[in-house]
């Protein structure tokens, strides 16, 4: 048998072993030709009246064609992920190409709201969403005209009413895209406030999906701790002092108290 599948054939024939009397196990098994299959052996232990086992009835099957189609379904399924993050970074490459104030944005940020998810204990599957929602936050920005998206100087009351809109234009635009379902929370929701004054449906508390409560923070950290073309970053320490005074205001305050460990160390 391979070596690698070696040892657990060896459990398996221990006689600790033997917690139930009959056992399925797969392992590979060098064929007459030289090259390993892989075989699916049913085992059963037979015991006298004493309980000593005195026989193991065996019979076995070959699944190497199944284990093949999985190991090829899997790398199908590898490549199809791959390939969906891939086209999720060349939108967001574009993005930054076109909206020089934040280049690098998405990256930073999504760096750390992964780095937060798996603090908070978020599962390994929401982070895929998590990242590529984080990625494309800013996806709906690609709606906004350039005369306000690349404006030097604060915007007014006027162009804040269309730059409002980038997370409606974000939902026409992924909302079609099945794979990027929960991912979307991010772009749709992250302006959305704790205390109900975000947008755009003015949701509060939990109202707010996690993930964009998540990064909602981080966003807000980014932007305060990041030169602007009308104003310097912020120094560490007053993002901080920000951040606390409006959890509980304008962020979930328990993200905030996950969130300020991560940031203290930068």
């Amino acid at each position: 048998m391979h070596p690698d599948d070696a040892n657990a054939i060896f459990d398996l024939l221990a006689a600790s072993g033997w917690n139930d009397p009959t056992a399925t196990i797969p392992y590979r098994a060098r064929h007459k030709n030289g090259e390993y299959i892989w075989l699916e052996t049913t085992a059963k232990v037979i015991y006298d009246q004493e309980r000593n086992v005195t026989e193991i009835q065996a019979s076995s099957r070959d699944i190497t064609e199944h284990k093949q189609s999985q190991v090829a379904l899997q790398q199908a399924h590898e490549d199809l992920q791959q390939a969906y993050d891939k086209t999720i970074e060349g939108w967001v490459l574009a993005l930054d190409l076109r909206d020089r104030e934040t280049e690098g944005h998405a990256k930073r940020v999504t760096e750390m709201t992964v780095r937060l998810a798996r603090e908070l204990g978020c599962t390994d599957e929401e982070i895929v969403h998590i990242r590529r929602g984080a990625l494309l936050h800013d996806m709906g920005k690609m709606g906004i005209p350039d005369e306000i998206l690349q404006k030097p100087g604060p915007l007014t009351e006027e162009e804040w009413v269309i730059m409002r809109r980038h997370p409606q234009y974000a939902y026409q635009m992924l909302s079609p895209i099945s794979y990027l379902n929960q991912a979307l929370i991010i772009p749709y929701y992250h302006h959305e406030r704790w205390d109900g004054s975000g947008y755009p449906h003015g949701l509060k508390g939990e109202e707010i999906p996690l993930f964009a409560r998540l990064f909602a923070i981080v966003d807000v950290w980014d932007a305060l701790s990041s030169d602007r073309p009308y104003r310097k970053r912020i120094p560490p320490k007053d993002v901080t002092e920000y951040l606390r005074r409006e959890a509980g205001r304008l962020f979930d305050p328990t993200i905030v108290e996950g969130l300020l460990p991560l940031i203290a160390t930068r």
